[in-house]
């Protein structure tokens, strides 16, 4: 299965935070009804991707001066929430794309800002050819872009491509020789583009984030972006990422949470509690409130995130950037507890009969543990504690 290079529908335009949150709800509800189903089978989500991108929610942090709503990144996180909530792999598959518009308005001349924001308010959707498996770590990259006098070729292998399979334009990183990494928003029917479906992680199981590989893609100047500006001064773009991590982990909590209550309240009683049906059992009562009051406060947290981050976009500096980064990796530091803990505890008070296969309620820990594995929490709690201990910033970058 490959993406056609442009959209089958044009987008709707979507003009408020409110007619956002409104339509990803209506979106979840119909997603959530064949999750599980695409889960056990690893089919991949065409038809709901083309339905989610023509919503018009792919185009919402798009500037009002260029056409879009600009919503706050309150809103954006709540979208992901929801719609992770119903389908974690559909939730995740825009991330890179959300996190692409900000590096295009931080450092694209104007007119590329008017062409590919109105791209996406079409309904195009940017995949992602950012990580590679062989390199050093995350943030170093192999994949080289050569500047010619009216285009540029890049060359390299890429994976952990959450996006590109179903993408109309995958952006690609690479960098130059004095290892400056740039963006080229590659056409979906370039010939020197393969995207491959060599995914098979057992969680998040239809992202598709597989590979790609790029042998001698050549697209115009007018393609390549200067990414590595985004981070040489202060700007919010890796909050931005990050906190749409934390919003595909919240919304693994809150359905993780959905399905415990409706399954613990049809779950027999202990033998020795004396009750007569599972939802009058009292430990199972005090655990699910426990549960609760978690999921709540980590969405308070989120919530916070996004402040900060809307914060840092109306003033970027030293400190707004430093503080957003600390305050979602809060948020990310309790979504991916949280998840995990819901997904888990789901099975202990639903009972045995909860592992059964007709259920398919492993997706949800399955879900929680793969994709908390983005970014290590423990990693988070050092920026933390070096932020509010020794006033040490964290350092500018996607995965902070």
């Amino acid at each position: 299965m490959t993406a056609s290079a442009q959209p089958t529908h044009t987008a709707h335009v979507i003009r408020s935070d409110a007619e956002a949150i409104a339509v990803a709800h209506k979106l979840a509800a119909r997603f959530a009804v064949e999750a599980s189903v695409r889960d056990r089978e690893r089919r991949l989500p065409v038809a709901e991707l083309d339905e989610f991108s023509a919503s018009g929610l792919w185009g919402i942090t798009v500037p009002k001066a260029y056409g879009g709503a600009g919503v706050s990144y309150v809103t954006v996180a709540e979208v992901i929430k929801i719609i992770s909530a119903a389908d974690s792999s559909l939730g995740q598959i825009p991330q890179n794309h959300l996190g692409v518009l900000d590096i295009l308005l931080q450092t694209a001349s104007e007119e590329q800002k008017r062409y590919y924001f109105g791209k996406v308010l079409k309904g195009y959707r940017f995949g992602n050819a950012f990580s590679e498996s062989k390199s050093k770590n995350a943030g170093a990259f192999e994949t080289r872009i050569r500047f010619n006098d009216d285009s540029a070729q890049i060359d390299g292998e890429k994976f952990y491509c959450t996006g590109a399979l179903f993408a109309h334009i995958v952006p690609a990183v690479a960098v130059n020789e004095q290892n400056q990494a740039f963006i080229a928003f590659i056409e979906r029917d370039n010939p020197g583009l393969s995207v491959i479906d060599s995914w098979d992680g057992f969680g998040q199981r239809t992202t598709a984030s597989g590979g790609v590989t790029l042998n001698a893609v050549k697209v115009p100047l007018s393609a390549v972006i200067p990414a590595h500006k985004a981070f040489d001064e202060p700007t919010a773009d890796g909050p931005i990422s990050q906190i749409i991590q934390a919003a595909v982990d919240t919304g693994i909590a809150v359905g993780a949470l959905e399905e415990t209550k409706r399954y613990a309240r049809e779950a027999r009683p202990w033998i020795d509690s004396g009750q007569d049906h599972g939802w009058q059992d009292p430990f199972s009562i005090a655990a699910i409130g426990d549960l609760e009051w978690r999921v709540h406060g980590t969405e308070a947290i989120l919530k916070k995130a996004g402040q900060a981050i809307d914060a840092a976009l109306l003033d970027a500096n030293e400190d707004t950037v430093a503080h957003a980064s600390v305050v979602v990796a809060q948020a990310k530091v309790l979504s991916a507890e949280i998840a995990l803990l819901a997904s888990s505890k789901l099975f202990e008070l639903a009972g045995t009969r909860s592992v059964l296969g007709k259920y398919n309620l492993d997706r949800h820990w399955r879900n929680a543990r793969t994709h908390t594995l983005h970014e290590p929490a423990r990693w988070k709690y050092h920026l933390i504690g070096n932020y509010l201990l020794n006033g040490v910033k964290p350092a500018r970058h996607a995965w902070n």
